[in-house]
């Protein structure tokens, strides 16, 4: 999918010079291109996306207290904002801020019913230093090219839980990207885990990124009965010196892929309550226990390929410590819904030494086993929103490829009189659906899973123009692959599926639906 055209602005000012900070550490700006270069990779691509900022003024913050200044001075709580942050952000400088737009607290970064919002560290760099980042029933949230470094549940001073990045109730969508997250201990240091998600968050992606030095990596679900989060995606990551927890998984579905784990003390990733964890080429070093079901007896499983395991020991089987090893076999399938590129395994620690933490210039990996700068101005990019761009395509041209609707099975809600599912997929621009009302959905099914990655909604002549907002619906999992308004080409990333889903949630007058046709994209 294309970029919003506000990135590609982002990128054409990013040389501007900014004015001088203000006394209470915030600058408005012309926007830069320092923030989400490249787009968000992983489970952070499905349910709509993740953007964060894009498309809204870019804020240069050095305190805590500015970072909350920023979000309580939007129009409304997703009101699309880029807080680009430089310096170090602790306790002395971070207060609460209220407002309609924000729910801030003095102890912590708090991004908490709030939604459309990027953190970037910009220019010397962004150290929160012991002054956690909560994230609390929001959504559509990047954070990228930052350092949180010793942040404690005990001892003094507190914040976060101890956690370096939490995530808890009702979180969606979360991109977190080439950050470098660091305790000096474990529990009994006062320190607890640096990248947690709990009760219901979902769709989450931690790439490029470096954890060390702590006693606890990270968790998916606060204990057994909590398995309401998953679809996280972990890649290019190093985890260093890492006890346990690398991650923990409480349910849920989550993929590892291309990182490096180095010295992992007493066991990594612990897969455990029904959990699923997708694992491939990844380097393990050094280390203990890297996979299994550890200290419980509720099982979790999972899918093993193209692994590196170099001087890894496993302890013996028994009771509540199920190590995968010595020689770990696949004991479930996982299906991955978004295209990705897999380093070799034995290049791994190279790339992601080249690549992962924050300042490392967002460097990433094509793949190719030699880290690439991804350009943020995106030359081939033509723009969406300019009318006058001679390369965009007509709408109403099909994609090229085999239109897979054609011969496959097709239902959905409540049609109106005279109408069919099946004249959607007929070939036949003269027949079409109607929902009952004007809002409704129509699906395309086979009987065995197709790979789609784009579809083309053409509506009926003399109906042009009725369909208004609409969600395109993974209908086998539910996940929202792509939104917006207006029929004509959508594309998403590619996922294998049986039934794909268009729902019309907004609509001018009657949609009539005549071809819902769909393509490998």
């Amino acid at each position: 999918m294309r970029r919003p055209v506000a990135l590609r602005l982002q990128a054409a000012l990013g040389t501007l010079a900014l004015a001088a900070a203000a006394a209470a550490g915030v600058v408005l700006t012309m926007p830069e291109a320092a923030a989400a270069a490249g787009g968000a990779t992983g489970y952070a691509t499905q349910n709509g996306g993740t953007t964060g900022g894009a498309g809204g003024k870019t804020v240069r913050a050095t305190t805590g207290t500015a970072i909350h200044e920023a979000l309580c001075g939007r129009a409304d709580s997703s009101t699309p904002i880029t807080i680009e942050v430089e310096g170090t952000i602790n306790h002395g400088n971070t207060s609460k801020v209220s407002g309609d737009s924000c729910n801030t607290a003095a102890d912590k970064i708090e991004l908490k019913q709030v939604g459309n919002v990027t953190i970037v560290g910009v220019g010397g760099g962004a150290v929160f230093d012991q002054l956690g980042i909560h994230i609390r029933e929001s959504s559509n949230i990047i954070i990228q090219n930052v350092t949180v470094r010793n942040v404690k549940k005990s001892g003094s001073p507190t914040s976060n839980g101890g956690d370096a990045i939490g995530m808890e109730s009702d979180v969606r969508n979360v991109w977190v990207d080439h950050t470098t997250l660091e305790a000096s201990g474990g529990e009994s240091e006062g320190y607890d885990g640096l990248f947690d998600m709990k009760d219901n968050t979902q769709y989450v992606t931690l790439s490029y990124s470096v954890l060390r030095n702590s006693g606890r990596g990270g968790l998916i679900g606060s204990s057994e009965s909590d398995r309401s989060n998953g679809y996280v995606t972990f890649h290019h990551n190093l985890y260093e010196n890492i006890d346990s927890r690398a991650p923990l998984l409480r349910g849920g579905t989550a993929h590892m892929y291309n990182n490096h784990y180095v010295s992992l003390n007493k066991s990594g990733i612990n897969s455990r309550a029904g959990a699923k964890a997708k694992v491939d080429n990844n380097y393990f070093e050094d280390s203990k226990d890297v996979l299994g079901t550890f200290y419980t007896d509720e099982a979790g499983s999972w899918q093993v390929s193209g692994n590196i395991f170099d001087n890894v020991t496993w302890s013996e089987r028994s009771g509540d410590n199920n190590p995968a090893g010595p020689d770990p076999q696949s004991n479930t399938t996982v299906s991955i819904p978004y295209s990705y590129t897999l380093d070799d395994a034995s290049c791994v620690p190279s790339v992601v030494s080249g690549t992962a933490g924050a300042n490392k210039g967002l460097k990433v990996s094509d793949g190719g086993c030699t880290p690439q700068t991804p350009d943020p101005t995106d030359p081939t990019d033509p723009g969406p929103t300019d009318p006058t761009d001679p390369t965009d395509p007509d709408p109403t041209d099909p994609p090229s490829g085999t239109n897979l609707s054609l011969g496959a099975g097709a239902d959905g809600s409540s049609k109106a009189s005279g109408t069919s599912y099946g004249n959607v997929r007929d070939g036949d621009l003269s027949t079409y659906w109607s929902p009952a009302g004007t809002t409704g959905s129509v699906s395309v099914k086979w009987s065995s899973a197709r790979t789609v990655g784009k579809i083309n909604i053409r509506e009926a002549a003399g109906s042009q123009g009725a369909i208004g907002s609409y969600r395109v619906v993974n209908h086998d999992t539910g996940a929202v692959l792509a939104s917006g308004s207006g029929a004509g080409v959508i594309t998403f990333s590619p996922v294998s599926l049986e039934k794909l889903t268009f729902e019309i949630t907004g609509a001018s007058g009657t949609p009539k639906v005549a071809e819902f046709e769909t393509y490998a994209g």
